[in-house]
This record gives C-alpha cells, sequence and structure tokens, in this order.
C-alpha cells in the first residue's frame, strides 16, 4: 500500500511543502491569473524587437542554467550595449526568470534601455537555503568576467556586450541579492568587469519587529505579512531572524555600509508597499554612510505592482506606473 504524503506546510496559491521534503510550485491561486507563472519559451528569433535565448553555464563547481534578452539594433550605431544582470525575486522560495511575469517586463526594459539582459535561475529554498542564490548571482557575474576575458564564450555578450557598464538589478527578494553581490563585488577584482550600478526594487529588507508600513499598508497578491513571514522562515539559515544581514542589511547584524564599496544605486519603492518603512530606514542609512544612493517611488502602487500583467492593462494608473518606473531605470543606465 501506498503511503501518502502529508501536507505540512504551504503559501497560499504559490507553494506547497510535503513530510517527505518535497515541494510543489504549481500555481493553485485563481485560475486567471495562472498565465504569469507559466513558462515562456526562448525565441532566438526577434519577437516584439527581443530575441531570447537560454543557456547553461559551469560556474563555481556547478550548472547554471541563464536566461538572455538581446534587443533589436537596427540603427546604423553598432555601440556595445550595456548588461543587466537581473535577479529574479518570489522570497528566495518561488518563481524563475522564464515566467511570464518577468519575461513582459524584461522584454521592456531591455528595449527602452538597449541593454542586455542576463538573468540566472537561481536555487531556491526550502531545498537550498540561503546564501545559495546569493551564491549563484556571484556566480553569474564572475561568468560574465569569465566571458569577457574570453574565458568562455557567449555570442551575444562577446559581440555585443559592454562588459565596462554592467548593472545589477532585482526585485523584491532579488533586491537583496543585489545588495549582497554589489557588497560582494567591492572587495574582489572583477576587472575587466565594472559593476557600474545596481538598482534593488522593492527589495525585501525587514526587520524581526514588525514595522508600521507592514501593519498599515494593504496586503497584495505579490505580498502578504503571510507571505513574508513563511517565505523567510523558509530561506533564512536554520535558527536565523529576520535581523539576519541579507533581509536587513542596515541592521547591526550585517557589516556596516561605511565599510563596503558599492557602486551608485537607485532604490525604487511603492508607496504602499507592506515593507516601504525597512526599505526607506536601508536608504537614510546609506546616506548616512555617504553612500551614492537615489530613491524612486511609485505613487499609489503597492508591492511588485508592474509584475502583474492584469493590472497593467486593465488598470491606466498601472499602466503609467510601470511606463514611469522603465523609464527611470533607462535613466539610470544611461547616466552611469
Amino acid at each position: 500500500m501506498v503511503q501518502e504524503k502529508k501536507l505540512v506546510d504551504e503559501v497560499s496559491g504559490w507553494l506547497k511543502i510535503y513530510d517527505d521534503g518535497s515541494v510543489d510550485r504549481a500555481w493553485t491561486g485563481p485560475p486567471q491569473f495562472k498565465f504569469m507563472a507559466d513558462p515562456v519559451l526562448s525565441h532566438e528569433q526577434f519577437i516584439d524587437g527581443v530575441a531570447v535565448r537560454d543557456t547553461t553555464v559551469s560556474q563555481g563547481g556547478r550548472d547554471l542554467r541563464v536566461r538572455l534578452y538581446m534587443p533589436e539594433n537596427k540603427s546604423e550605431n553598432k555601440r556595445k550595449l550595456p548588461i543587466i544582470l537581473h535577479f529574479h525575486g518570489g522570497g528566495f522560495c518561488i518563481s524563475e526568470p522564464d515566467w511570464f511575469m518577468y519575461y513582459h517586463v524584461y522584454v521592456r526594459v531591455a528595449l527602452s534601455a538597449q541593454a542586455i539582459v542576463v538573468s540566472p535561475f537561481l536555487r531556491r529554498a526550502p531545498e537550498h537555503r540561503l546564501p545559495a542564490a546569493i551564491d549563484d548571482a556571484f556566480d553569474t557575474l564572475l561568468w560574465l568576467q569569465s566571458v569577457a576575458r574570453s574565458g568562455s564564450h557567449e555570442p551575444w555578450l562577446d559581440q555585443h556586450g559592454d562588459f565596462n557598464r554592467v548593472f545589477l538589478i532585482g526585485d523584491s527578494s532579488g533586491g537583496n541579492v543585489a545588495h549582497e553581490v554589489a557588497s560582494r563585488a567591492g572587495s574582489v577584482d572583477l576587472s575587466p568587469v565594472r559593476v557600474a550600478g545596481a538598482i534593488p526594487v522593492h527589495p525585501g529588507f525587514v526587520r524581526s519587529e514588525r514595522s508600521r508600513s507592514e501593519l498599515e499598508m494593504p496586503q497584495s497578491p505579490f505580498l502578504t505579512l503571510d507571505m513574508l513571514d513563511k517565505f523567510l522562515e523558509l530561506a533564512l539559515p536554520v535558527g536565523a531572524t529576520k535581523d539576519h544581514p541579507i533581509t536587513c542589511p542596515m541592521g547591526v547584524a550585517a557589516p556596516p555600509l561605511e565599510g563596503l564599496k558599492l557602486p551608485p544605486v537607485l532604490l525604487c519603492v511603492a508607496e504602499m508597499d507592506l515593507v516601504r518603512d525597512t526599505e526607506m530606514e536601508y536608504y537614510e542609512a546609506m546616506k548616512k554612510a555617504n553612500k551614492d544612493v537615489e530613491v524612486y517611488v511609485s505613487n499609489g502602487m503597492t508591492h511588485s505592482f508592474y509584475l502583474n500583467k492584469v493590472a497593467v492593462d486593465v488598470d491606466p494608473n498601472v499602466g503609467a506606473e510601470t511606463d514611469a518606473l522603465i523609464t527611470r531605470v533607462k535613466e539610470f543606465i544611461e547616466k552611469h
């Protein structure tokens, strides 16, 4: 007789964990939103001005899958393109770079910024607790260095990439990853790669104690207090709290920001985000540490609003704020 496995924990709609250690990430929320978590196949021909390919690279003693977005350049000016290294969100537990919710945004980012987007498939918790995702993200940066030194071959980057203008961008937990990778990058020789900037978008910077915004702001499809708590419980090292340096880089347990060699930072915040207050605390701590940091606020918006393709298409305000956010990212890249 086959014994049925038992559900031991779940994050509603997103994640189920069973007593045998298996994890089911099949979407179980409202069916009309399932398409946003469906994978989009790569296409090396240009569709809507962007080509997409997946590749597997060997770095750090393991294979790492990476997705690349290449904008079509029809102009006579064949200048090298900046490289955006993108780290996906999902509370370190869910989502992948080929999900439609990321595809629809990063096709636009690649076109708007005229940049090559490189997005690794980061290992996820609870199977791989932190710092696994950080290690994968930093290994992707080291792989870019290998390509720049001709130690590895990647035709799109070889022919079109400007390794002197590499930007780190991550949304939600990916924003935490962007900060951590920028911190590591500042302590090693990456030449001829130069990290020109970092863009944490709605990063999951929190503390063990609830902030005022966590208590007062509306919960959204992309972030509820239950999701926040359970994802981090599953992702952080065993025994760690939200005051861990990865989730609280402005806290006393983290390396002092003053001692970090960081690139210019554009912190993107949503006015109605549950974690807005702790994101702004990070911003103030960065300013106090004399870091080159700017903040951009999306008015009236909730956490990761731009990933919700339904709202982007149906709600004029969400559509306009998404346009404005992508424009701000483009301007930051052009400036640096």
